[in-house]
């Protein structure tokens, strides 16, 4: 198999062990992937101190803006009754904004959908880094060495190489079943149930998002960190960044989760996630995602506004940004030449497509009439007080709303403590 990292220098290449899975080589697949292997804002303001990885607290006018404008933000979500149950505003690396409703705190964690896709991103970067996997590294390799009984379902998908599935342009043609397709729920096996799945188009050639892509992503990037790729996400990436009450789940029997969703955050460990994208990979002084990679995924690949599993000037295209998206409305939105993240999740309506949902449409509103003026507007840190005050009684209101789920909703949509 190639290993090319693309990344620069080649990085050293040392044998690792991670808890119970002894890494044997830098392509050991072992048989991981053959057998069984899981405070609201006004209650947390400046009274507190957050922990050291935590992203500190500030009122918007200590950062130059207007918390009137967000405050008109908030009331109209109200009087739109849009079921957002988190929005958050990081500015110059502090939360200055942070909306609940519901009675939901900062502790809660929700289903983020696609917004997992972006993380599996970020993990392939590091282990690129490492040595353990390349981007021409095909899914028949791979997936022979790791899964031996699926050689003959693969060995046609030779070239097919891990830069096609980060980038949606592979050309498989999975047939999806739009009433609980066991890709989703209930596969005890979910790579062998993708196996067999045919292309219809050269990959590389064309841009098609479907979520057979961050299966293979996932088992691809699990035999090279010889380890589900949880527990390496947890160890390398979501202990580093101080995240709590995380989880990744609808693991398969064979202990696979997939790459396309199942990753449970809390909204201000999204926002990190944000500010290590903008940083370019660091966080606080520690590199923790190589600064070339993130470059790789916020570049355009087969479509002009995707990269690898990021969305590029999808949400604001008058200026740069880079968005994660996650169905029934999941978004961290970065504004890198504002220092600025916008986070939100939610359960607002689907319909329209992929990339003009109704969903989508919304939070386009709210980044772009409500949040870019208000770090545009400025606000004298005079105004701090009175502002702090209108906008504690505004986010108390919201939090005590109830608005309606404006899309089905199911069991995994529980905010979770």
């Amino acid at each position: 198999m190639r290993n090319d990292n693309s990344l620069g220098a080649a990085a050293p290449k040392v044998p690792c062990s991670r808890g119970r899975f002894q890494h044997v080589s830098r392509y050991s697949a072992s048989l991981f992937l053959a057998g069984a292997l899981t405070l609201p804002f006004t209650a947390v303001a400046a009274s507190q101190s957050a922990p050291a990885t935590d992203i500190p607290v500030a009122t918007p006018e200590s950062q130059g803006v207007d918390s009137a404008t967000l405050m008109a933000l908030s009331q109209w979500l109200r009087e739109e009754n849009y079921d957002i149950r988190s929005l958050l505003v990081v500015k110059d690396n502090a939360l200055i904004f942070e909306r609940y409703t519901n009675e939901l705190t900062r502790d809660h964690n929700y289903e983020l959908y696609s917004v997992t896709k972006t993380v599996v991103a970020l993990l392939a970067g590091m282990l690129i880094e490492e040595g353990r996997i390349g981007l021409d590294d095909d899914i028949a390799s791979i997936i022979t060495d790791a899964r031996p009984d699926l050689a003959e379902q693969v060995a046609d998908k030779q070239a097919i190489q891990l830069r096609h599935v980060l980038s949606m342009a592979s050309g498989l043609a999975y047939d999806f079943d739009p009433e609980d397709d066991p890709i989703y729920f209930g596969s005890p096996d979910r790579l062998k149930l993708v196996a067999n799945t045919d292309t219809h188009f050269a990959p590389g050639s064309d841009f098609e998002y479907t979520d057979v892509n961050p299966v293979f992503a996932t088992a691809m990037l699990s035999a090279a960190a010889n380890e589900p790729l949880q527990e390496y996400a947890a160890e390398q990436l979501f202990q580093p960044l101080g995240m709590k009450n995380y989880a990744w789940e609808r693991a398969d029997e064979q202990g696979l989760v997939s790459g396309g969703w199942g990753l449970r955050l809390r909204p201000t460990d999204m926002a990190k996630l944000g500010e290590l994208i903008i940083n370019k990979g660091t966080w606080q002084g520690e590199q923790l995602v190589p600064a070339a990679w993130i470059e790789k995924m916020s570049t355009p690949k087969a479509a002009r506004d995707f990269g690898y599993y990021l969305w590029i000037n999808h949400i604001v295209d008058t200026e740069p940004s880079l968005t994660m998206m996650g169905f029934k409305g999941q978004f961290v939105t970065m504004l890198p030449e504002r220092n600025a993240v916008v986070v939100m999740t939610s359960m607002l309506p689907i319909e329209g497509g992929l990339r003009h949902a109704k969903n989508v449409r919304i939070f386009r509103d709210i980044v772009n009439d409500y949040v870019i003026p208000g770090l545009e507007a400025g606000a004298p840190e005079a105004n701090a007080q009175a502002g702090k005050q209108a906008l504690t009684e505004e986010l108390n209101a919201s939090l005590a709303s109830q608005p309606d789920p404006g899309v089905f909703a199911d069991p995994t949509d529980t905010p979770q403590r």
